[in-house]
C-alpha cells in the first residue's frame, strides 16, 4: 500500500528517538504535586445554550500557574445514579467545539467535559510568564526559559488531569467510568491525560500530536503542525550546537515518554498518509503502553476525518455505561 513512513510491522517495533530526560518520572511528580495543591475555585455558570436531554454549564477553574481554565459540561437530565463520563480535547489552535456536537453523548447517559486549551481559541487564559519566544506556537513555549517546569505545553496537560480530577469528583459521575478522547493535539492531549490520570478507563486517540518530535525532525516533516520545531532551531540555534539540550528538554513534553503510566484500555486511529503526525511518531506513544490497546489503520486517508471513526468511538465509550 501506498506508504509516507514506516511499514505496518515497523511500526509496532518503533520506539521513538527524541531523548528522555533522566529526571522524567521526577518532573512529572512534582508537576502532579503542584496540581494537586492548587485550589481549583471551581464555578459553574448556566451556559446561555440548553437543550431538553442535559444541563449545559461552563465551568471554569483554576490551573497551575494561577491561569483560569474554561470547559463546556453537560449533565444530563433526570438521572438517578452517577454517570459515566468523557473527556474532550481539542486539536492545536482551536477550542472545545459547539454545544450541539456533544449532544450523542449527553443523551447516552454521560457527563460530557471538553476543555479549551490555555491560549489557543478558546476561553482558557495563558498567563504568560516565560522567558524566550512567544512569537506563535505553543509545545516551544518555554524552551527558553531556566526552568523547565515553566514549559507551556506541561501546564496544558496538567490542565487535562485537573478537569478529570474535578470531573470524576462530582456527584452525578462514576470516577471509576471516565474516558478520554481527541484528534491530533486532542488525542495527544487525551494520552497525556489517561497517562497522568491512570483512573481513566478508556482512552481513544486519534493520529495524536505531541510525541517523537525527533522523528517528524528527522523526517523533514517540522512543517505545519511542527512548524514551530524548524523556526525555533532557525531563531535560537541555527547551527543545532545545543540540538540534543533542546530535544532532551522537549522530552519533558512528549507523550511517548508518559504513555507508559496508562492503566485503561486505549483504541488508537492511525491514517498511513499521515504527513502532519507521521504514523510512527503515533507509535513510539503507543509501543510504551503496557495496557490493552489495539489500532485501527486508515491505509488511503491523511490527518483528516476519517469516515465512520466517530461512530467507532461512540461505539467503545459505550462500554463505560456496562
Amino acid at each position: 500500500m501506498p506508504m509516507i513512513d514506516m511499514g505496518v510491522e515497523d511500526l509496532f517495533q518503533y520506539r521513538g528517538c527524541t531523548p528522555c530526560p533522566r529526571d522524567f518520572d521526577e518532573y512529572w511528580a512534582r508537576a502532579l504535586r503542584e496540581m494537586n495543591d492548587t485550589d481549583p475555585q471551581t464555578e459553574l455558570i448556566p451556559a446561555d445554550f440548553q437543550t431538553d436531554c442535559a444541563d449545559c454549564f461552563d465551568l471554569f477553574f483554576t490551573g497551575v500557574k494561577g491561569a483560569r481554565i474554561h470547559a463546556k459540561l453537560l449533565m444530563p437530565k433526570n438521572v438517578t445514579k452517577p454517570c459515566p463520563a468523557v473527556l474532550q480535547f481539542h486539536g492545536y489552535s482551536g477550542h472545545s467545539g459547539n454545544w450541539s456536537d456533544k449532544l450523542g453523548f449527553a443523551a447516552e447517559g454521560f457527563v460530557v467535559a471538553a476543555l479549551d486549551c490555555r491560549g489557543q481559541a478558546g476561553l482558557s487564559e495563558d498567563v504568560g510568564g516565560v522567558r524566550g519566544n512567544t512569537l506563535y506556537g505553543q509545545f516551544i513555549r518555554g524552551l527558553e526559559d531556566a526552568d523547565a517546569d515553566n514549559m507551556l505545553m506541561r501546564n496544558i496537560m496538567l490542565d487535562t488531569a485537573q478537569l478529570a480530577k474535578i470531573v470524576m469528583k462530582l456527584p452525578q459521575v462514576d470516577a471509576n467510568r471516565v474516558g478520554a478522547m481527541g484528534a491530533s493535539q486532542g488525542g495527544g492531549l487525551a494520552l497525556a491525560c489517561a497517562s497522568l490520570v491512570p483512573e481513566i478507563k478508556l482512552a481513544a486517540p486519534q493520529y495524536p500530536f505531541l510525541s517523537d518530535y525527533k522523528r517528524v525532525w528527522e523526517m523533514d516533516l517540522d512543517v505545519d503542525a511542527y512548524k514551530e520545531l524548524r523556526d525555533y532551531f532557525r531563531m535560537f540555534d541555527p547551527r543545532h550546537e545545543r540540538e540534543q539540550e533542546i530535544f532532551e528538554k522537549l522530552g519533558y513534553i512528549d507523550i511517548q515518554n508518559m504513555t507508559k503510566w496508562i492503566r485503561g484500555t486505549v483504541l488508537m486511529a492511525t491514517a498511513l498518509r499521515d504527513t502532519i503526525c507521521p504514523p510512527s511518531t503515533q507509535f513510539a506513544a503507543y509501543n510504551n503502553i503496557t495496557a490493552p490497546k489495539s489500532v485501527l489503520f486508515y491505509p488511503d486517508y491523511g490527518h483528516e476525518w476519517l469516515r465512520d471513526h466517530d461512530d467507532i468511538v461512540f461505539g467503545f465509550m459505550r462500554e463505560l455505561k456496562k
